[in-house]
């Protein structure tokens, strides 16, 4: 017993902690935005979430996929097969990261527009993608170095090296947008600088060979190609809930409410963001575990790190929501909203937030699935959730209901999806966990 514990508390700890700080790398943007450029560029970063969501969804696709397959190999002593999902994953990221980079850089006008961008927010949007373009690929390999050298038994150098990175940040975002008047470019900019450094930091794992994975020779398998994604394709699919959830909010919000609703939602979409990353911290530290556990074929432990995570997410969901009723119109302000945009954001925000709680759960729950080979039964929950759920609800209440309504949307989505999420686990589940 105290072992698992000292391990929840090693991988989990520095990993939420790592990704309270990543998730600096987005708010620190908006702040430096919000009072050094304005309010229409602060929603104007908002409405590129979507392109940065759905590029992050394909980092996912391998990162997770490939670490799934990693983990269960280290857990059954496959050194050999965990380093040629590890050297097919850096393979395959680096040409995703390349597509991406030749396909966006040239083209951030057309995306603009893709995203819904009016002539108020084109300028700042298109400036803002082609930046974060140029850096797509430290930042794919820097997502996907990470996710290893934690699973790799170094979940402290990856907190170090977002610590430092997200300092970097702090720094060039200072830099870029109020002495050298970048606006949203140079936070682009800072964001991606950032990643690079953090990337650096992660791969002297590797090169100084501190763990069991190494850079090595190995035979291409398509098969293994066709693993990775299967088994990144629920979480793929899940990082799709959120870029679905914005663009069907920008849209509802921009065609109902106004620029108002727009700003409003920008500042809670920061919001947002902080809670992801304690959930995702908490999903993301336990994964390793889990696989590592299923690997071994070991189920009191496997249950153990899954019923842990669960209870921290829901106790850290409950905490985030309360702090937000207290600290609601401070955080506003960090990012330059007053007047009517303050009043409005701090009454719908409480409404809005209800939806991290359930989604604290749905987010353990999937990684759950898809750390045990149930690929099947994450995928179905994921399509579900992030794609069906979100959309239908979010286009369908404000016209059943009223606009008001919409700011309800998220717990209501995420609600459905908890309802699934469970009904998988008991069905999947009814005559025991079956390892392969």
């Amino acid at each position: 017993m105290k072992q698992r514990n000292k391990n929840l508390i090693t991988y989990i700890v520095p990993t939420v902690f790592g990704q309270i700080c990543f998730f600096l790398f987005t708010i620190i943007d908006g702040i430096f935005v919000g009072r050094g450029v304005g309010e229409t560029a602060l929603g104007a970063v908002n409405l590129c979430l979507p392109f940065v969501m759905v590029v992050n969804a394909f980092y996912m696709l391998i990162t997770i996929g490939s670490v799934s397959v990693a983990a269960i190999r280290l857990g059954r002593h496959d050194d050999g097969g965990a380093d040629d999902a590890f050297m097919h994953a850096f393979g395959f990221m680096l040409i995703l990261g390349s597509v991406l980079t030749v396909v966006s850089v040239p083209f951030p006008g057309a995306v603009a527009k893709l995203l819904g961008a009016t002539e108020t927010y084109y300028g700042y949007v298109s400036d803002y993608l082609f930046w974060y373009s140029i850096f797509i690929i430290p930042a794919s390999l820097n997502t996907l170095f990470q996710a290893f050298c934690r699973t790799d038994g170094s979940p402290m150098l990856v907190m170090a090296a977002t610590v430092v990175s997200s300092l970097m940040n702090i720094f060039l975002d200072w830099l870029f947008v109020f002495p050298l008047k970048m606006g949203v470019a140079g936070a682009a900019a800072a964001t991606g600088i950032s990643q690079a450094i953090a990337f650096l930091i992660v791969l002297s794992h590797f090169i100084l060979k501190k763990g069991e994975l190494r850079f090595r020779k190995c035979r291409f398998q398509m098969a293994l190609i066709g693993k990775i994604i299967l088994r990144g394709l629920p979480e793929a699919v899940s990082q799709f809930a959120m870029p679905v959830a914005t663009i069907s909010m920008n849209y509802v919000l921009l065609a109902r409410v106004g620029e108002i609703g727009e700003n409003a939602y920008s500042v809670i979409g920061y919001v947002a963001s902080f809670s992801l990353a304690i959930f995702m911290g908490v999903s993301e530290g336990i994964q390793p575990m889990v696989g590592h556990t299923y690997g071994e074929k070991n189920e009191k432990d496997l249950k153990f790190y899954f019923y842990s995570s669960l209870i921290i997410n829901l106790i850290g969901s409950l905490l985030v929501y309360a702090a937000l009723l207290i600290v609601g119109a401070p955080v506003c302000r960090l990012f330059g909203v007053t007047g009517d945009t303050l009043a409005f954001t701090l009454r719908v925000m409480p409404k809005y937030s209800l939806g991290f709680v359930i989604m604290a759960l749905n987010t353990i729950i999937s990684m759950y699935l898809y750390s045990t080979k149930r690929t099947k039964e994450a995928l179905t929950l994921n399509i579900l959730r992030g794609i069906v759920f979100t959309s239908a609800v979010i286009l369908l209440m404000p016209v059943i209901f009223g606009n008001d309504a919409i700011w309800y949307a998220f717990v209501v989505y995420e609600t459905l999806s908890l309802i699934l999420a469970i009904m998988l686990v008991w069905i999947s589940e009814r005559k025991g966990i079956v390892f392969h």
